[in-house]
């Protein structure tokens, strides 16, 4: 989307914050390696303890990250002081993640005052090449943080 969407002020800082208190991420060492509005890109180290039983991906890893990239993405686009929360989604495993490391990238195709529709694809990365592994598509809603009100 990221087309002329502006951030609200401080998203980067905003994401950053939020990112760091995600525990599963952080289980998994996801970095945070693009913050735009409306945009976010996550990547995940190859690691044996995030494999499935053929030594691939887990599919839950691809799906976490790409439900955190949209996530994420939806937030920088809302006012300082709301959550966001997926209500929806949908996702398509297209091949075997194979790779070095992950690299997902969520992406806002309508923000809207009560739902908003995020997409995503990710990435099994090796070496310089790169196969696309999973596409999602979500609707996302935003929520008053508790302490905000």
């Amino acid at each position: 989307m990221n087309g002329g969407a502006q951030g609200t002020p401080d998203y980067q800082q905003r994401v950053r914050d939020s990112f760091a208190r995600q525990g599963l991420l952080a289980t998994f060492a996801a970095e945070l390696t693009s913050i735009e509005p409306g945009a976010i890109e996550i990547e995940v180290p190859f690691s044996p303890g995030l494999t499935q039983q053929d030594d691939f991906f887990h599919a839950g890893v691809a799906i976490s990250i790409l439900d955190s990239a949209r996530g994420y993405a939806a937030f920088t686009l809302m006012a300082p002081g709301m959550r966001v929360l997926t209500v929806e989604l949908k996702v398509n495993l297209l091949a075997p993640a194979v790779g070095d490391f992950l690299r997902a990238r969520g992406e806002v195709v309508r923000p809207g005052r009560n739902l908003t529709v995020c997409r995503g694809d990710a990435y099994a990365v090796s070496g310089g090449g790169s196969k696309h592994v999973a596409t999602i598509l979500a609707t996302m809603t935003g929520i008053a943080e508790a302490n905000a009100g």
